[in-house]
C-alpha cells in the first residue's frame, strides 16, 4: 500500500477470513467506555483484507429489539483491554454517541474513516508514520 492509499476495508462477516482462534473472537462481547458504562456491542469486526487486520470495530447499541439500532466505528486503536465478555475502550459515552454516523453509503468512501479517526483523535493506519495498536491481529 503506498502512503495515503486507503485499502478496501470489508466486514470479516463478508470475507472469506476468520479469527485464528475463538477465544479472540470479540464479536457479541459488550463495548463499555473508560468508565465502564456499557456503550453497546461489538456486531463485526471491519478488516484490511489485504493486510489481513482488524481496523475497525462495528458497534451497535440504542434501540429495542433491532429497533431503532445505531451502530458505530470505533478505531481498533481505542481498544484499551479485552476480557472474555467486554471489550473496553480508552473513551467516553459522548466520545461514542457524538461520532460520525455510520451510513452504509459512506464506509466505502474515504471521508469517513478520515472523520472516524479525527474525530476520535488518532492518525489513520493508511498515513506515514502509523504505529499499530496491540488489538490489531492478524488474521
Amino acid at each position: 500500500m503506498n502512503t495515503g492509499d486507503m485499502p478496501v476495508l470489508i466486514r470479516l462477516s463478508d470475507s472469506q477470513q476468520t479469527i485464528p482462534a475463538a477465544d479472540e473472537d470479540v464479536r457479541g462481547r459488550k463495548v463499555a467506555d473508560r468508565s465502564g458504562n456499557e456503550l453497546g456491542e461489538v456486531s463485526d469486526l471491519i478488516i484490511d483484507e489485504e493486510e489481513r487486520k482488524v481496523r475497525f470495530l462495528l458497534m451497535e447499541y440504542g434501540g429495542f429489539l433491532g429497533i431503532g439500532e445505531k451502530k458505530s466505528y470505533i478505531p481498533v486503536d481505542a481498544v484499551a483491554d479485552v476480557t472474555e465478555d467486554q471489550v473496553r475502550i480508552d473513551r467516553t459515552r459522548d466520545d461514542v454517541v457524538d461520532a460520525p454516523e455510520y451510513d452504509p453509503e459512506l464506509v466505502d468512501q474515504r471521508e469517513y474513516p478520515d472523520r472516524v479517526y479525527s474525530h476520535y483523535g488518532y492518525a489513520p493506519f493508511w498515513g506515514t508514520g502509523y504505529i499499530p495498536p496491540a488489538f490489531p491481529y492478524r488474521l
